[in-house]
């Protein structure tokens, strides 16, 4: 098990910059019970507003500040030079992560739509094909079902396949691949077969890509058996959990956020391997425990300066093992915030934020002093438009806020 905690430079600045007034006291009556909140309830609405009323009749509406949210620091780019080891980019982390697997395991393969020699649709892949050659890293046609299935064969034999949906909405086509193979041969062989596969691409809301291709394909997996499921936020984490995915004898969901593909850090020379069900705390905190994961973290983190400024500690952790959670992780920080925030990009209805609110209540109810407040993206298609695609998701000022009615 290694884990090292390591942010971008803008999570250092803000751990360095900016001290609380110990002496202040937020929270008069903190350990109030829940049954003393029990009537109250409030919403951050999508068009930016907070309503809040009680025992289900909703109240006034506030427009949420829309420049609440401090931009990103400019000491970011120093703090990554200073730190030892090399900057890649996530794709190449990601890269760099599956060919250090590939020189150490001959029965770690690739097969995709466009991954040999184009490297990729985001050049994960770039430069393998010329280098272990084509059948190692091989081509395949436009058909998700058959190459996910012949993926899952091939892990049956004794080879460490790694599927690439050329988009995780792409995959729905291989679902009865994924659910009904992928996840129970395992069990259903009598453990006699096991599937050390990965299946990973890119995902999530981008820039106007339309409702096909912003898939959150993570609600609909998480219900299968015998699947894991990671979601990488960092170079420094990609490259860890890929390894960690590809090493695994369990099948592996890795997923990938299309918008941080060109995230720069520095992560060290010397190889490491992250655990698959281990959550990283990415800022220490006092007050509420914000949990998330993928391109939300840093949503969470640019709300975290403003809050910061307002007299607040929140403490954010990426839970990036999405199935199994790291309850343990969680634990630890509910029973010292008692308060508990989840930001996602995911749907709310049967999303991960619905499943982990279940599994915060069911273990860790009698530490919580509120209501567990769950932001997450809209039930509907997302629009191809850029400014309605950006009232679909959770957005830094609605986050401020929430913390802000939490933590009252």
């Amino acid at each position: 098990m290694a884990v090292i905690i390591q942010g971008i430079g803008t999570v250092t600045a803000l751990n360095s910059t900016n001290s609380l007034d110990t002496n202040k006291t937020l929270f008069a009556n903190s350990r109030r019970s829940l049954s003393d909140r029990k009537g109250r309830f409030f919403m951050v609405r999508s068009d930016g507003c907070l309503s809040y009323g009680l025992n289900g009749h909703g109240g006034r509406a506030e427009k949420l500040i829309t420049n609440a949210v401090a931009a990103k620091e400019d000491t970011a780019a120093a703090y990554t030079s200073s730190k030892p080891g090399h900057e890649l980019l996530l794709f190449e982390a990601l890269r760099e992560g599956l060919e250090e697997e590939m020189d150490r395991d001959p029965t770690v393969c690739v097969m995709g739509e466009d991954v040999g020699h184009y490297g990729g649709s985001y050049k994960v892949t770039k430069g393998l094909a010329p280098k272990y050659g084509d059948l190692r890293v091989l081509d395949t046609p436009i058909a998700e079902n058959s190459f996910t299935g012949m993926g899952i064969g091939a892990a049956m034999t004794g080879l460490r396949p790694v599927v690439e949906g050329m988009n995780m909405g792409f995959l729905l086509l291989a679902f009865n691949q994924i659910s009904n193979n992928c996840g129970m041969l395992h069990y259903t062989s009598g453990g006699q077969f096991k599937i050390p596969i990965v299946i990973r691409g890119p995902g999530g809301v981008g820039r106007q890509l339309g409702a096909e291709h912003s898939q959150r394909l993570e609600s609909y997996f998480q219900s299968i058996p015998g699947i894991q499921m990671v979601a990488c936020s960092t170079p420094y984490n990609a490259k860890g959990l890929m390894k960690a995915a590809i090493r695994s004898d369990n099948p592996v969901i890795l997923f990938e956020h299309v918008l941080l593909y060109n995230l720069k850090e520095r992560i060290p020379d010397e190889e490491y391997v992250l655990n698959l069900e281990e959550a990283e705390m990415v800022r220490p905190g006092e007050h509420v425990t914000i949990l998330t994961y993928s391109r939300m973290r840093y949503h969470v983190m640019q709300a975290a300066k403003t809050l910061v400024n307002k007299g607040y500690d929140p403490e954010v952790i990426d839970i990036r093992s999405l199935k199994p959670f790291d309850l343990y992780t969680i634990r630890n920080s509910v029973k010292k915030t008692h308060r508990v925030l989840i930001v996602e990009e995911c749907m709310r209805t049967g999303g991960i934020g619905a499943s982990l609110t279940a599994a915060i209540t069911e273990n860790f109810h009698d530490y919580l002093d509120a209501p567990i407040v769950c932001l997450s993206s809209q039930d509907v298609p997302t629009p191809y438009a850029g400014t309605l695609e950006n009232w679909t998701v959770v957005q830094p000022p609605q986050i401020v806020t929430a913390v802000e009615q939490l933590c009252q």
